[in-house]
């Protein structure tokens, strides 16, 4: 496997780390202030261990990171210009909604 495709391939496990609403809703709530996993849980309405679950693959990822405060783990984004991207998805919704199906070459006024 050349180096390109390793690199490609880091970037498709940060994508699927992405790649569910539950970590999504997480990564945003994260964005705003660092959480307990009670705390995510309660916005979730999800187990713990659920919600665990999900923070370890985001952590694993690079995405979310946590520290020790007494008895508590606080979660917090590690990435915040993960953001950026969730900025370009809600371009490619609003274009997708503005979209007749039909082929066209306009691209994101954005992008270019």
């Amino acid at each position: 496997m050349t180096m390109d495709m390793v690199r490609f391939e880091k970037r498709a496990e940060i994508i699927k780390a992405m790649a569910n609403a539950t970590r999504l809703v997480i990564v945003e709530e994260l964005s705003r202030n660092e959480k307990t996993v009670g705390a995510l849980t309660e916005l979730v309405d999800l187990d713990i261990s659920t919600v665990s679950r999900h923070l370890l693959i985001l952590r694993h990822a690079g995405i979310v990171s946590c520290r020790k405060n007494g008895n508590q783990v606080l979660y917090r984004l590690r990435t915040p210009c993960v953001l950026s991207f969730f900025d370009c998805v809600e371009k490619v919704l609003n274009s997708n909604e503005d979209s007749t199906g039909t082929c066209s070459d306009d691209s994101c006024k954005d992008c270019t």
